[in-house]
């Protein structure tokens, strides 16, 4: 893209996903995105993965494997030397 706008638009894409920027910088990308197509893609490309990701990382870890990978650290614990007595 060669439109300094989009350009602009897209290189703050992350910031603008992250909430990082101005109330002014916001609203103007805002603006863009709403009229630019070609930039909007790349927007809900980003904002969908980001839901996909939020929602798998909610999952809840079975009880039988928290119960593997505490077995797994305490055992690890018992055979490591006690780094605490330095």
């Amino acid at each position: 893209m060669s439109d300094p706008e989009c350009q602009d638009a897209l290189h703050q894409l992350y910031g603008y996903l992250d909430g990082e920027l101005t109330d002014e910088r916001r609203e103007a990308i805002h603006r863009h995105l709403d009229g630019c197509q070609p930039c909007a893609e790349p927007y809900d490309f980003e904002a969908e993965l980001r839901l996909v990701i939020r929602r798998k990382c909610q999952e809840q870890v079975p009880d039988s494997l928290m119960a593997k990978v505490r077995a797994a650290l305490a055992s690890e614990q018992a055979s490591s030397p006690d780094d605490t007595a330095r």
